[in-house]
């Protein structure tokens, strides 16, 4: 081979590397997608909020009697039995301490009141003396008309004294148990507190079975009449409160169904809204944005056996279904997006993504109901992204 050819050779092979090279940089590449299969199953739509137990039936017990609140007998957590178990104690207050000055008047005034149970007293033996009179004198009296020696008007004077002796006596009875009142209450000002048994402790029980919620304090300390000493719940008979966006509350109804995730367990709770109030309260988002809620409470319709361990004042998150089928054709709502008035989305056609039109029906949080432009099994493509258009050649992204 002459020199001329071998240079035209090795000119081919280069030219040809170069065009291998050049066909290699410059031709379209696959984009990678993330792919999902429309299927046909359940579609739930639902409101979402955080929420919280709490027992339905919360006892608080007070002091009766203001004095000084033992140590508790019961602990945060204890089982109760309504009616038995003694769940506080309340001494009451003791009498204050008598100076030397006060001591003498009311010695004085123990004295004033024993003499005038004495005159009372007095005033009642007199009493009973004129009453006896009376009536012996109306009696002879009586049998001196009876004879007709005396006059019916005589008889008549006699019935009006004994009558007045009688209402004499009656009044002087009251004088001496007001004076022996007296008396007693001019001793009692003076009794020693040292020695005084009105100090004994009050037992207060549970007023209904169930547990210690909360202690206000556990050691002794001094209470007024209405201070709060504890807090009592069956926690078995718990229902959840939420605050709900005004505008979702709005189309919702009593008796709705709820799933409660989020518990600390599995599976889902089964609630059930029982309330929702009246009016809307401003709230303050995280993010500081002002929002109307609306205060919900649901029933916990999951028996206490399924809930082991779930109490009071419990975050649980809560899904309440405003609509539910249990056979729909569905897709992920993050393949849908927006081509002119019609929504659509991208199928997947070998290896080519292609431009469909689809109906839509009610929207989940991640799954969107199709009632038009898919079968059940079509390929589509999620999330996207602007290199993907008609025609673009795609390759899965697992497949990498």
């Amino acid at each position: 081979m002459t020199s001329r050819s071998r240079k035209s050779l090795l000119f081919l092979l280069v030219a040809a590397l170069a065009g291998a090279l050049f066909f290699v940089a410059f031709r379209p590449h696959p984009v990678a997608v993330d792919i999902a299969t429309a299927t046909r199953g359940p579609l739930q739509v639902t409101i979402n909020a955080d929420g919280k137990t709490r027992i339905r039936h919360l006892y608080e017990v007070s002091a009766p009697i203001s004095g000084t609140a033992l140590r508790s007998p019961v602990a945060e957590g204890n089982e109760v039995i309504g009616g038995q178990t003694v769940v506080a104690r309340v001494e009451p207050v003791a009498p204050a301490l008598i100076d030397s000055r006060t001591r003498l008047q009311l010695e004085a005034a123990i004295s004033e009141a024993e003499a005038a149970s004495r005159l009372a007293t007095a005033q009642l033996r007199q009493a009973d003396e004129e009453l006896a009179f009376a009536q012996r004198d109306f009696e002879r009296t009586q049998a001196l008309v009876e004879r007709g020696v005396a006059s019916l008007t005589t008889l008549e004077n006699g019935q009006q004294v004994l009558k007045l002796r009688l209402a004499a006596r009656e009044a002087a009875a009251s004088n001496v148990d007001m004076a022996q009142s007296s008396l007693a209450r001019a001793k009692a000002a003076l009794v020693d507190p040292n020695g005084s048994d009105d100090t004994k402790a009050m037992d207060i029980v549970a007023p209904i079975s169930g547990v210690v919620l909360s202690i206000t304090q556990i050691s002794e300390h001094a209470v007024q009449v209405g201070a709060p000493l504890m807090s009592i719940g069956a926690v078995g008979d718990l229902e959840i409160t939420a605050d709900l966006l005004s505008s979702d509350a709005v189309g919702l109804t009593v008796g709705a169904r709820a799933l409660v995730e989020r518990w600390g367990g599995t599976p889902a709770l089964e609630a059930q809204l029982t309330s929702l109030a009246p009016k809307a309260e401003t709230h303050v988002s995280s993010l500081g944005i002002e929002e109307q809620r609306v205060s919900a409470v649901f029933d916990l319709l999951t028996p206490p056996e399924g809930r082991i361990g779930l109490g009071h004042q419990y975050a649980v998150f809560l899904r309440v279904i405003t609509w539910e089928d249990p056979d729909v054709l569905r897709a992920p709502i993050s393949a849908l997006f927006r081509d002119g008035p019609d929504w659509a989305v991208f199928t997947v056609q070998g290896n080519v993504a292609k431009v469909t039109h689809v109906e839509i029906g009610h929207r989940a949080e991640d799954l969107v109901e199709i009632t038009g432009g898919l079968n059940e099994g079509d390929q589509v493509i999620t999330h996207p992204s602007n290199e993907v258009a008609e025609g673009v050649t795609i390759v899965e992204r697992t497949t990498l």
